[in-house]
């Protein structure tokens, strides 16, 4: 954040040297400066240990507050999401005959939400303070700027007061798992024995599908470590042998979905932490990606960030509400009892059920959003985990980039690989779904 609000300052500098006509269209109206915002939010969700859930709901209700900005503003391109998300029935429109920049208006309202939904308020302030000196520096009048930022907070206040019935409050003092010695039954796992996450994030409101159960899948294979020819041992001995014999190439793949937004590393009485990006964090870094690659404008821009995250939103619910039906028993504690003790997966394993995947599901999910925005054959580089010293892989599509996320978590030695594959086709189902309901770019 400091070294972008340097860069800002900087701008502002040469501006005011060159004396330069009014051009905040060219500079706000940047659909890079709109993948900035969100990267800012990304940044912020990170540093506060938010779970991989609970990111989600700050990028989806941000999302849809930035696009209802711009659906306002370009109406002949862009249909509202009132009426279309559960819930969503009301939202304020612009005073009339306001002189508003809507893509300004759009950002002012995306950080608003992005900081409040679950954020204490004022976690982005600097930031916003920082766009609107970046407006103003470049020539927006003070008529323009008020009048965009009271539109864009009128439309955060409408999707915030909306967001306050999705039952997000409602399962904060719901009760916690219940952990019990029966077999196959998801135990908390090494380094920190952490308590199940979210157990009742399947209770949340989706904004398209009907409920947490809509995709329903069967069941995991039956548990069954007495029996070595078994469907349920054949698993275990697959993924154990696979992480036991990891190649330099299936280790990076393990490594660059990895996702862990707060890995515990314990060495000796040395307690400390790695943060990254959430999975869906990982998703929109990769939505300001493929804008770019395919030079989309700001308002395409905004519309991909917005249904990619309600698709990772609705995603995250249908799996949750999964793996809390089934609280599967994850690999590192079936292959340390009963196969091989002391064995440790190559990734730190997460603290939730094992079955369905969740990172396999969303991104399936979030590649559908992204594929119905830009196409299926935007073939691109994905830098997003440079910023953690892993370096960038390539892909032809999206749907490649999540089936090979699916296998990322099999190498990973924390899904089985039966886990994968279904998740993979529950992430397609829902995000196909997302897709064929929403009505935003119209035709």
């Amino acid at each position: 954040m400091f070294m972008y609000r340097i860069f800002i300052l900087m701008l502002a500098m040469g501006v005011l040297a060159s004396c330069k006509k009014p051009d905040y269209q060219k500079v706000i109206n940047n659909p890079a400066l709109f993948s900035e915002v969100v990267h800012q939010l990304n940044t912020i969700v990170m540093g506060n240990n938010f779970t991989p859930v609970v990111a989600s709901r700050n990028y989806a209700y941000a999302a849809v507050a930035a696009y209802e900005v711009i659906s306002a503003g370009d109406s002949k391109h862009y249909s509202s999401l009132c009426g279309q998300l559960n819930g969503f029935n009301e939202v304020a429109k612009p005073a009339k005959d306001a002189q508003i920049n809507f893509q300004y208006a759009a950002m002012v309202a995306y950080c608003k939400v992005g900081e409040t939904v679950t954020f204490p308020a004022g976690s982005m302030k600097d930031y916003t303070d920082s766009l609107r000196n970046l407006a103003k520096t470049h020539g927006m009048s003070d008529n323009m700027l008020s009048s965009s930022e009271e539109y864009g907070l009128a439309v955060a206040k409408s999707v915030l007061q909306w967001s306050k019935t999705d039952n997000y409050f409602k399962t904060r003092t719901a009760s916690k798992f219940l952990v019990t010695n029966v077999e196959g039954r998801w135990v908390p796992t090494l380094p920190a024995y952490t308590e199940a996450v979210e157990p009742h994030w399947g209770e949340i409101r989706p904004m398209i599908l009907k409920n947490g159960k809509q995709c329903t899948i069967g069941p995991p294979p039956i548990f069954n470590v007495k029996d070595r020819n078994s469907r349920y041992c054949r698993e275990v001995l697959y993924i154990k042998n696979s992480v036991d014999s990891l190649t330099p190439e299936q280790t990076h793949i393990a490594d660059f979905w990895d996702d862990n937004p707060l890995k515990l590393n314990v060495a000796g009485h040395v307690v400390f932490v790695n943060k990254k990006f959430s999975p869906g964090g990982h998703w929109m870094s990769i939505t300001g990606i493929a804008a770019k690659k395919a030079g989309a404008d700001f308002n395409t821009t905004v519309c991909a960030y917005a249904k990619t995250a309600i698709a990772l939103f609705d995603a995250f619910i249908e799996t949750w509400a999964g793996k809390y039906t089934y609280n599967a028993v994850r690999p590192e504690t079936v292959i340390d009892k009963y196969f091989d003790p002391g064995w440790r997966p190559h990734l730190q394993t997460p603290p939730f059920p094992e079955y369905p995947c969740g990172h396999c599901t969303i991104s399936a999910a979030a590649a559908k959003a992204l594929t119905s925005v830009f196409g299926d054959h935007i073939a691109y580089t994905d830098t997003s985990e440079l910023e953690f010293g892993i370096k960038s892989r390539s892909f032809k599509s999206f749907n490649e980039a999540a089936k090979e996320t699916s296998w990322s978590r099999f190498y990973g030695g924390i899904h089985f690989h039966n886990s994968c594959e279904v998740s993979n086709v529950l992430g397609t189902a829902i995000g196909d779904s997302v897709v064929s309901k929403l009505q935003m770019k119209k035709k």
